[in-house]
């Protein structure tokens, strides 16, 4: 899969090699991709690259529905990752993303969940693209409705409890 670009950032999916790199520690993936990495770089641990690394050994051709690394390039630094729970089912695909904190607030993620939406209706099987939030008000709320979407309601998530749901569908 080729990489994806914005203004500022360099998209690249996570392939098995660049997921197993993760997974050994900043080193290992610092060295692998020649970037810059700061500790603690994503507050979510292993768990959701553990996933990704499973569902693309099972699907090799899927691994663009999953986990994206978002780097700056003006300083060749890991800033987060980004990308999708999964492939599309039924014309749906869920977005996610974060920022590690000294490079929030500067319209990174907002960067960020717009090429996630623009990649995602770049395929003709993609109709909505949804995202979960915290049920209140916060940054992500915001950078949600600059890209378009809408908030449709408040749901019941067996793991996270109540979070707010976002959408976008592609006719508006």
């Amino acid at each position: 899969m080729p990489d994806l670009f914005s203004k500022r950032i360099r998209f690249i999916n996570s392939t098995p090699d660049i997921l197993s790199c993760i997974l050994q520690g900043n080193k290992s993936l610092a060295a692998y991709l020649d970037i810059t990495i700061r500790d603690k770089w994503t507050e979510f641990g292993n768990e959701p690259f553990l996933f990704a690394q499973k569902c693309i050994q099972e699907n090799p051709s899927d691994a663009p529905w999953y986990n994206w690394l978002t780097i700056l390039i003006d300083e060749n630094t890991l800033i987060g990752n980004c990308g999708y729970k999964g492939p599309p089912k039924e014309a749906l695909v869920e977005i996610g993303y974060e920022v590690i904190p000294a490079f929030r607030g500067i319209g990174l993620a907002t960067e960020i969940a717009a090429v996630l939406l623009d990649n995602a209706f770049n395929h003709p099987e993609v109709n909505r693209v949804i995202a979960h939030t915290l049920p209140e008000e916060n940054a992500s709320c915001k950078v949600l409705r600059k890209c378009g979407f809408h908030f449709v309601s408040e749901v019941e998530d067996p793991v996270d409890g109540l979070i707010g749901r976002w959408e976008v569908n592609r006719e508006w």
